[in-house]
């Protein structure tokens, strides 16, 4: 089984997927309301122990962390405070499951999966609708006013991650 984890300090999401590339699991963990970063590793921790508990993860793929400044959107704080929680749950993913993750940069997971990106969309956005569209399994619970539930675009993140590692994973198994 392929895991694909989609890490950011509000919402971490998870997607296992069988060796035939199907969702046995699709979950987003709600860290915004923990008060620090340790505190947020503790819960992924625990989460993760159970994964390890319940499925047989042959393979950990993980998106790369923001590298560079975006114009109006990362500061040098923010990429420094994510690059450290991505080393934390990377390391606990490897810890926890006994696997070294692989990371996998966004472009190429939406580039895997056949998501293009036109300039002004926002990229959680069109891939979330790319992933409704294309995967039956893949279900969503909506808000009283018709939105997507807090974590829905994460957890659409981390199946694409998922799916680029399967690919990966399948390619080399052949």
């Amino acid at each position: 089984m392929i895991l694909g984890v989609d890490i950011s300090t509000a919402v971490t999401a998870f997607t296992i997927l069988d060796d035939d590339g199907k969702i046995v699991l699709c979950e987003a963990l709600r860290l915004d309301k923990l008060k620090d970063v340790f505190a947020k590793a503790a819960n992924i921790k625990k989460f993760v122990e159970n994964l390890e508990k319940t499925y047989k993860i042959t393979a950990v793929y993980i998106e790369e962390p923001l590298m560079s400044f975006q114009a109006g959107m990362s500061s040098a704080k923010t990429i420094s405070t994510l690059m450290r929680f991505n080393g934390i749950v990377s390391w606990i993913c490897c810890d926890v499951i006994g696997l070294d993750p692989h990371f996998i940069s966004a472009a190429t997971a939406r580039k895997s999966y056949g998501v293009k990106m036109e300039k002004g969309i926002k990229a959680k956005q069109v891939v979330f609708l790319a992933v409704l569209d294309r995967e039956p399994d893949f279900k969503v619970e909506y808000t009283t006013h018709g939105n997507p539930v807090p974590g829905s675009m994460d957890r659409s993140d981390s199946f694409i991650i998922a799916k680029a590692g399967y690919s990966l994973w399948k390619s080399l198994k052949s």
